[in-house]
């Protein structure tokens, strides 16, 4: 299975695969018809805070990753992510559309990461969860 990251912008193309949107909204200017949607899963966009936050601090990758993996942990969130594994399992190709123009630093990235097995989301409860919200800090074995 390849996992391919796109610009909802760009014009579709036979290579995409199955075209799956994962923004809250679709793009300005775009029609519904000439994004050729395979499935939309609003419900795997950042919150709205988080995104804001992110534009205004773009050098803080790693803490929107972090912020983001734990929002992933919502219940819709959950059931969203499994049925884009169902269908990232049955595609050969998929690809991931955002209105993000730098694909390799949206919330589009990270989930390719999770669909490849690169990283889990944390578990909904534990110390993975609370260190994923940045409730709980890594401590170091004395």
């Amino acid at each position: 299975m390849a996992i391919l990251l796109k610009d909802a912008r760009e014009a579709a193309a036979a290579e995409d695969g199955a075209r799956v949107l994962v923004d809250r909204f679709r793009p300005r200017g775009v029609t519904e018809e000439s994004l050729k949607l395979r499935s939309w899963h609003p419900e795997l966009a950042p919150s709205s805070e988080l995104q804001r936050w992110f534009v205004e601090r773009p050098g803080h990758w790693m803490l929107f990753r972090r912020r983001y993996m734990a929002e992933l942990c919502a219940e819709d969130a959950v059931q969203a992510l499994n049925r884009l594994e169902a269908l990232a399992a049955h595609a050969k190709r998929i690809t991931l559309l955002t209105s993000t123009e730098d694909t390799e630093r949206s919330h589009a990235a990270i989930l390719r990461d999770l669909l490849e097995g690169v990283k889990k989301p944390p578990s909904t409860s534990g110390p993975a969860r609370a260190a994923a919200s940045g409730r709980m800090s890594a401590r170091r074995p004395r």
